[in-house]
C-alpha cells in the first residue's frame, strides 16, 4: 500500500495544521520561516509552486499519508536531468505520527519512483548534525553518509553544518 501521493491544493490545510502544531519541534532542524508558511493561504500558494515546478520537471513533491490522513511530506526537489540526474531529498512528519515507520516508507517509495520513473541516477540528502532520528530513517533506506559539509543551511538565523548522504541508482 502507497504511503505517498502527489501533492494537492487540497492538502494545504492538513500541512499548516501540521506546521503550526510542530513549529517548536522543527524550529531547530528548519529554516526560519515567515508567518504565512504556517497558514492554509500560505502552505497553498507553496502547493502551487511545486506542482508548477513538477510540471517542468523540476521537483517532485509528494504527501506522506498515515492511511488517508496527511501527516507529512515528501519531496525530490532541485532535480537536475542531463548527464547527472539527480535530486535531493527532503521530507518533515507530524510528531504524532512518528516513531511507526512511516518516515522510512515515505523515502523508500519516493527513492523507487525517482529512481524508476523519473530515472534519477543519484538522490542526495543532509541532516543537521544532532538530527540522529532523521540520519537513522536515510541509513535504514540506504542511504551513505559522504561527510560533513559546513555552513550548508542557515536555521534559526545561524548557518549549520550538516551530514551529507548519497544514494546511487542500483547500488
Amino acid at each position: 500500500m502507497a504511503v505517498t501521493r502527489l501533492i494537492a491544493e487540497t492538502d494545504a490545510a492538513a500541512l499548516a495544521d501540521i506546521l503550526q502544531r510542530n513549529r517548536e519541534a522543527m524550529a531547530s532542524i528548519e529554516p526560519r520561516r515567515p508567518p504565512a508558511y504556517f497558514t492554509t493561504k500560505g502552505q497553498r500558494a507553496l502547493i502551487r509552486d511545486a506542482l508548477q515546478r513538477h510540471a517542468q520537471g523540476a521537483s517532485f513533491p509528494r504527501v506522506i499519508l498515515d492511511g488517508e490522513e496527511v501527516v507529512g511530506r515528501v519531496t525530490i526537489n532541485e532535480i537536475l536531468l542531463g548527464p547527472s540526474r539527480r535530486g535531493a531529498l527532503g521530507y518533515y512528519l507530524d510528531v504524532r505520527a512518528q516513531g511507526r515507520g512511516l518516515a522510512t516508507m515515505a523515502v523508500e517509495e519516493i527513492v523507487g519512483l525517482a529512481f524508476g520513473r523519473l530515472d534519477l541516477h543519484r538522490i542526495e540528502a543532509a541532516s543537521r548534525l544532532d538530527n540522529e532520528a532523521s540520519q537513522r530513517v536515510l541509513e535504514r533506506t540506504g542511504f551513505h553518509r559522504v561527510g560533513i559539509v559546513h555552513d550548508y543551511l542557515r536555521v534559526g538565523g545561524d548557518w549549520q553544518d550538516h551530514v551529507l548522504f548519497e544514494r546511487i541508482a542500483g547500488r
